[in-house]
């Protein structure tokens, strides 16, 4: 591979560049067919003026209602709104609407291929791509790896073998198991948010993993991901990360509800199979970000919260209420939605966390955070 250099644009400075292009490339989004963690709330709004301190608030009021028990959010579960063709076609609109280019969009849900195995069948004139956001444990950790363009012929077969070795991992099998993509010169084998200390070990530890692993494996990657829901800070170590590796930078937004994906590749490729030569081949890459990413990272990741908790009655499983979408592995082994355990008896101090969240999308809490989280993300090479 020769790394090129590559070209990072902002859309709210050099916008006229997308006309030196032909197609934007919308890689790494979810849809309902991803399992997300709810323990992500609890992190994401910890140094968050007003919503942090009403939410200890309420797990205090949960737990001395509860004899002391509170509600383990390790157990629950929250699915994405959007089926796989509406998350299609937001991201889809963004690039051909507002960049006025042709589309190429890869939907990545954790563990699962479920959105691209049916939008071949739905929309097979749009050649959507077969990915899947690949969970791998690793140490004390674990990384995701998106693997882009699966051969539909294979992808249950592959699949099957990824969940089998995120069930009991085996580090022998990594390098076999990534070198199989290898083969395939139109699937790419993208590192996503390489520098997040998802599983929260430390950073320091984290990062000596990070290193280790692409000492071991990164012969097999294609590009490490900068990432559209991440903090410019951690995407500029992204950055250092990939010159020493010799790996090209690659778009990822990782898009969970209704904002589409907040950065793009841009290419003249016609097909997925000519953007992932581009990238195997001569490490070329051009990256936009788009004009959401300026928004303060904890207000964007606070509208996230806000489009989970929201009614959706357009829902394409009639999943209406933010507690049909919400699941939890109880005592018994079972799984059930919050709707089935509550009833109509949603506890009050959960509906007091719901109401703030309903004041920070519409109401006046939206204009006080918006003044206390002042921060922007300026990408910059």
């Amino acid at each position: 591979m020769r790394v090129r250099h590559s070209k990072l644009y902002c859309a709210w400075s050099e916008r006229s560049v997308v006309s030196g292009y032909r197609t934007g490339v919308s890689l790494h989004s979810h849809t309902l067919h991803s399992h997300e963690c709810l323990s992500f709330i609890s992190r994401a709004v910890r140094n968050v003026p007003y919503v942090s301190r009403a939410l200890r608030r309420h797990q205090e009021e949960y737990r001395a209602k509860h004899q002391g028990r509170g509600f383990d959010l390790a157990r629950a579960w929250w699915t994405p709104p959007l089926s796989a063709r509406r998350a299609w076609m937001l991201e889809k609109d963004q690039i051909e609407s507002g960049l006025q280019l042709g589309a190429l969009v890869s939907l990545t849900d954790h563990d699962n291929i479920e959105a691209g195995t049916l939008l071949s069948v739905t929309e097979p004139s749009a050649a959507v791509p077969i990915s899947v956001e690949w969970t791998v444990p690793y140490r004390q950790t674990f990384f995701h790896i998106g693997i882009h363009n699966i051969p539909p012929g294979e992808a249950q077969q592959w699949m099957q073998r990824m969940r089998e070795f995120t069930a009991k991992p085996d580090e022998a099998l990594i390098a076999d198991l990534l070198s199989a993509w290898g083969s395939r010169p139109d699937t790419l084998v993208i590192l996503n948010h390489p520098m997040w200390d998802e599983n929260g070990i430390g950073v320091g530890l984290h990062w000596s993993l990070v290193r280790g692993f692409l000492k071991r494996f990164g012969g097999f990657l294609h590009g490490l991901e900068l990432n559209g829901l991440r903090p410019w800070k951690e995407n500029r170590g992204v950055l250092t990360l990939a010159r020493t590796a010799g790996l090209p930078v690659v778009s990822g937004g990782d898009r969970h509800a209704c904002e589409p994906n907040a950065c793009v590749n841009l290419t003249n490729a016609a097909s997925f199979a000519e953007f992932a030569e581009e990238i195997r081949v001569d490490g070329w890459s051009d990256v936009l970000f788009m004009e959401q990413y300026r928004e303060p990272f904890k207000m964007r990741i606070i509208h996230n919260i806000c489009e989970v908790l929201r009614e959706n009655p357009e829902h394409c499983m009639g999943w209406t209420r933010w507690t049909d979408r919400v699941f939890y592995l109880c005592d018994d082994g079972t799984v059930r939605n919050l709707s089935q355990l509550w009833g109509e008896r949603t506890p009050g101090v959960v509906n007091q966390f719901v109401a703030l969240m309903g004041l920070v999308r519409d109401g006046w809490l939206n204009s006080a955070l918006r003044l206390a989280l002042t921060e922007k993300e300026e990408p910059a090479l």
